[in-house]
């Protein structure tokens, strides 16, 4: 599983994924309730739009019930989960451009902070869902989770979380999967593409927590660009 990942900064996602930014800013650092760019299906071929992390964000969640985490979904029962169903029964796919994305290794005897990456240092794509909120006079808004599979077989993802806990993955998307996963016309053919990353072709290492307070990705281009 997967609460805390590093978006995809502006310039690639045209350069590697070849659509366009969107207007809206969002932070390097994604956690619960952020926003993030994710690409979506069109009629036309494939957009990008900003959603928040977690399927059900906190302001949805009615009063008086316990707030719950919805940042990634079981590839196993998204059918059957509330938050989940209604989405993945519609085939309301998306593709979460990151740089890499964090878990906790526990080999020490605490938790430790790693990043996952490609050994190749390209960003890539998560396999997700998407909905749409009615958010009132702020119009229509977008939000999402990631899909995961189970991991305990994995050379690499069998390394994080609690020792005992079931070893999760999110689901890489191969660039060659890309407009496949998106044109889903089923679920079972959506399934087909829920597999583990080959771990050769991946990269993890310790890596300190960074402060919350982090420039967006606009603020960071922009800052660039006057220096």
């Amino acid at each position: 599983m997967c609460t805390n990942y590093a978006a995809a900064r502006r310039d690639r996602l045209f350069r590697h994924f070849g659509v366009e930014p969107p207007d809206s800013p969002w932070r390097d650092e994604v956690y619960k309730d952020y926003m993030a760019p994710i690409i979506q299906r069109t009629t036309d071929g494939q957009t990008a739009n900003v959603a928040t992390f977690g399927m059900v964000p906190r302001k949805h969640i009615p009063p008086g019930v316990r707030v719950f985490d919805t940042m990634n979904a079981r590839s196993e029962t998204v059918g059957e989960k509330r938050s989940f169903s209604g989405a993945w029964k519609r085939l309301q796919l998306c593709l979460i451009p990151c740089e890499a994305f964090y878990e906790p290794n526990y080999e020490t005897g605490k938790s430790v902070r790693w990043r996952v990456d490609l050994a190749s240092g390209e960003p890539f794509a998560i396999a997700g869902l998407w909905r749409e909120w009615d958010d009132g006079n702020d119009g229509k808004a977008l939000s999402f989770t990631m899909l995961t599979v189970n991991s305990n077989e994995h050379p690499l993802m069998r390394r994080f979380h609690k020792p005992g806990d079931e070893k999760r993955s999110v689901v890489i998307v191969r660039p060659t999967d890309y407009e496949g996963w998106l044109n889903s016309r089923s679920t079972d053919e959506a399934r087909s593409f829920l597999n583990l990353f080959p771990a050769e072709l991946m990269h993890a290492e310790a890596c300190p927590a960074p402060p919350r307070a982090l420039k967006s990705s606009t603020t960071a281009s922009k800052a660039e660009a006057e220096k």
